[in-house]
């Protein structure tokens, strides 16, 4: 069953990398960075500032722990614990894959762009619930950072899908954590 799931993962991953056009490259390239992202999220803390400033410390706090959460697990866990090789690591794909500029890390399994960005989408959407209308458009957002992945050829589909779902765990998870966290300080604030 795991063959036959890495098969298909290994064939639609081909046919996805496929469809690639010149000029998109270097516009793939660049969603997929860091730093072009860095006004998105300074805009992103301010309107989570303005929404509610007293309590946005948990939020930043929620965010910097799903970061953490997902980033670890990803990177630090399953990529060394399954060793699957990147497409671009891979030499059966080596003439037939679209790879542009470089290739990453050895193993991808699984994607910390997906986790990272599914997660933040994930924790935000459930911490800022009603508060910032725009909230929804992260799983997009999320979901567009992750097809850059493939369309590179650094990552497979299936690194992108369980990445996703580790992503959004961790935001679950921390947004637990953050909720319950915080009612239980105020439990003890409101006993004295």
């Amino acid at each position: 069953m795991i063959e036959k799931i890495k098969t298909w993962d290994e064939h639609l991953f081909l046919w996805l990398n496929s469809f690639h056009v010149d000029w998109l490259d270097v516009v793939m390239f660049q969603l997929s960075q860091t730093l072009i992202w860095v006004p998105f999220y300074a805009i992103l803390v301010y309107f989570i500032y303005r929404s509610d400033p007293k309590n946005s410390w948990w939020v930043f706090g929620g965010i910097a722990l799903t970061i953490l959460i997902s980033d670890q697990v990803t990177s630090g866990l399953m990529k060394p614990y399954f060793e699957r090789l990147r497409p671009c690591h891979d030499e059966r794909w080596s003439d037939i894959i679209y790879n542009y500029r470089r290739c990453g890390g050895l193993f991808g399994f699984a994607s910390s762009h997906a986790a990272n960005t599914f997660g933040l989408a994930v924790f935000l959407n459930l911490k800022m619930k009603g508060n910032l209308r725009f909230l929804p458009w992260l799983f997009l957002w999320a979901a567009v950072i992750s097809y850059t992945r493939i369309y590179l050829g650094v990552h497979y589909p299936m690194d992108i899908i369980v990445g996703a779902l580790v992503g959004s765990a961790a935001g679950g998870i921390s947004w637990f954590i953050i909720v319950y966290i915080k009612r239980e300080i105020l439990k003890l604030i409101l006993k004295d």
